[in-house]
């Protein structure tokens, strides 16, 4: 166990470097890089990555916080009403919501927030919102029931119940919903660029654009270690 803990703490601090490397050295090696792929110097992003990095950071955190609330809340009133009904509505209202594309998403809340970051906010929002209800319904759910008798054998109410019993008992659970949240975000947000959002899609896109692949891995390398960054910490 010490040593398997060892191992991931060695990945997260191997991820958290890297990532800090490509942010904040890219300009001192992009030379180098641009020999090596044929790119052009002269076509890297306006923005420094690391200031697109933090833009990315802020829409992935703000979208990603809002649906760990509601999904939290819900997830808790389902379990305290124990009416099947209700989580059932639920559930297929989370899965209708995943089915629709994210462009989709994007598109029909341009008439609402207009162009920028508010689209990609609701987009990430909605996407995140299924697991980790999924996971807080399904966590809540597998507790043993004489723990629950128990709890309310020492005159607990339901409330405390949850919150001072059955929530601890569900965040292995939990986080690995919030887990795979954050990692779909932080990919999705990179199609932000194309209604004038910011974040790490911006070189991404324009690269795309104008057939350049330093952009692209200016962006794109970054977001996966920001990925694989968030998947190791949030390691239960």
């Amino acid at each position: 166990m010490i040593r398997r803990k060892f191992r991931i703490d060695l990945m997260l601090t191997f991820y958290f470097i890297a990532l800090l490397l490509w942010v904040f050295g890219f300009e001192s090696f992009k030379g180098t890089l641009a020999s090596l792929l044929g790119s052009g110097i002269g076509l890297v992003s306006r923005t420094s990555l690391p200031v697109l990095t933090w833009q990315h950071i802020q829409l992935v955190a703000l979208a990603s916080s809002a649906a760990i609330l509601v999904s939290l809340l819900l997830g808790m009133i389902v379990h305290l009403t124990r009416n099947e009904e209700a989580e059932s509505l639920v559930m297929k209202l989370g899965s209708i919501l995943e089915t629709i594309p994210s462009a989709a998403v994007i598109a029909l809340s341009i008439p609402l927030f207009g162009y920028g970051n508010g689209p990609v906010l609701m987009a990430l929002w909605v996407y995140a919102i299924l697991p980790i209800l999924r996971n807080t319904i399904v966590g809540l759910q597998s507790i043993n029931p004489s723990i629950q008798d128990a709890a309310t054998g020492i005159g607990m109410s339901p409330l405390q119940r949850l919150l001072k019993i059955e929530m601890p008992l569900a965040r292995p659970m939990i986080l690995a919903g919030i887990k795979t949240a954050l990692v779909i975000n932080i990919s999705l947000a990179t199609i932000g660029a194309t209604v004038g959002a910011g974040g790490l899609g911006v070189p991404i896109i324009a690269g795309i654009r104008s057939y350049d692949p330093l952009l692209v891995l200016q962006g794109s390398i970054a977001v996966i270690l920001m990925a694989l960054l968030t998947e190791r910490a949030l390691r239960s």
